[in-house]
């Protein structure tokens, strides 16, 4: 089984407690991200910051991919 993108950031922090702490809230709201697999979008930019984990795969619904195009 793959890991999902927040297990993936709370594997990169060490555990939900050291997750938490790094972002300056209480370790309950991060088992409650595991519960609905989701992290609330004003935490996203935190997370990123302290685990290296992109936005982008935290969050593709509120972060999507950018493309860019080469012009010819």
């Amino acid at each position: 089984m793959n890991a999902t993108p927040l297990e993936n950031a709370i594997a990169a922090a060490g555990s939900k407690y050291r997750l938490a702490k790094l972002i300056g809230i209480k370790p309950p709201s991060v088992h409650d991200w595991l519960r609905t697999g989701r992290i609330p979008a004003e935490r996203v930019i935190a997370v990123e910051a302290a685990t290296g984990i992109s936005r982008t795969e935290l969050r593709p619904d509120i972060y999507p991919v950018e493309t860019t195009q080469q012009v010819a």
